[in-house]
């Protein structure tokens, strides 16, 4: 099969009109018509009457549809928004609509797992890099799609809502995907990049998610802006160590995915991984922040990955992570895990580096 020519451009796909999905949508609809799609029957209904997502008013542009097979056939290019938990459900529900011809474009900050038939992580304490999927890898393997991209920056959903000046980086082994997601997105509010290291890319918008919970406890407790510049710059190399060992190019680490959206995560509270370590070193516990918490923080979980990959390294040591694992699972005191990190020589950066 392949896509249907008309003199009339396509729509555009949209999956997922959560904060960061709808940005996106309401982005991609000054240019083109665009299809959302979406879980809930409340929502389609209240974006195709009253141009709205739970009360905020978005572009005309945007329809919305329950429907894979539709947003399918009427688009060739897919952006889908998804939290890393659903996102291979979600992935696997288009498949069969999917062909050769259509363009995937995330923008998950998380990651998946593949591990053997029955087990979890809790039953698996070691895991390798075998075991652990980017998003794009699951796209990969759950359809026949092969021109895949990732959409990674300082991209804060209601900034851009506001239309506030930022940059992303649209990264892919295929050109033509990153100079389709630039056409599509790129405008004078808005500019966008584009780098062939899709793993590094993936893998620097996964990974300051840990480095952000840890900004939102230091700013829980109130201890300035040196310790905050002493966390970012030794998460910095933290991010770019683990993610090389993963398979990402540490180029990636020090430009806009990797160090601009890691300063910009860390410094706001519009963050939804920033705002856990805050309110956890407000003294709530992580059972009553998920539970309160409109959209996924994917932190919490890259934590527990992490930790485990850690484990089947073996000879790896990532003390932010590490410590952060510790107070998230294992009631280690945010005061006793700042203690040890501050006492800790990382040295790591000149083994690395």
């Amino acid at each position: 099969m392949s896509s249907k020519n008309s003199s009339k451009p396509k729509a555009i796909g949209v999956v997922g009109m959560g904060s960061f999905g709808t940005a996106i949508a309401n982005i991609l609809a000054e240019k083109n018509q665009v299809i959302a799609f979406v879980r809930r029957t409340d929502l389609v209904d209240e974006i195709n009457q009253q141009h709205t997502v739970d009360g905020q008013t978005i572009h005309a542009n945007i329809r919305a549809t329950q429907d894979p097979a539709h947003i399918c056939e009427n688009c060739d290019v897919l952006f889908f928004m998804v939290a890393s938990s659903g996102f291979q459900a979600v992935i696997r529900s288009f498949a069969p609509y999917l062909y050769p011809y259509h363009m995937i474009i995330h923008g998950t900050k998380g990651l998946c797992l593949s591990l053997p038939e029955g087990k979890s992580l809790e039953q698996l304490p070691k895991i390798k890099r075998e075991n652990i999927l980017t998003m794009s890898e699951v796209i990969l393997k759950e359809t026949v799609v092969v021109r895949v991209g990732c959409l990674a920056g300082p991209n804060l959903a209601r900034e851009l809502m506001l239309g506030h000046p930022a940059a992303t980086v649209i990264a892919s082994p295929y050109n033509e995907v990153i100079l389709e997601g630039q056409r599509l997105l790129r405008s004078e509010k808005f500019q966008v990049y584009g780098n062939s290291d899709i793993i590094g890319v993936e893998l620097s918008g996964v990974l300051k998610n840990i480095i952000a919970i840890a900004a939102g406890a230091l700013a829980g407790m109130g201890l300035g802006e040196n310790a905050k510049g002493l966390l970012v710059s030794r998460g910095m190399v933290e991010m770019a160590y683990l993610g090389n060992a993963l398979g990402g190019s540490i180029k990636s680490f020090i430009g806009l995915a990797g160090i601009g959206d890691l300063v910009t995560t860390c410094n706001s509270t519009l963050s939804r991984n920033y705002t856990v370590g805050y309110r956890l070193a407000q003294g709530e516990s992580l059972t009553e922040i998920e539970q309160t918490m409109q959209e996924t923080a994917e932190g919490i979980n890259t934590i527990k990955v992490m930790k485990a990959f850690l484990e089947g390294k073996g000879n790896m040591r990532a003390p932010i992570t590490e410590n952060l694992y510790k107070v998230l699972f294992e009631d280690l005191k945010i005061e006793e895990a700042l203690q040890y990190l501050m006492k800790y020589p990382f040295s790591v950066d000149v083994d690395f580096l």
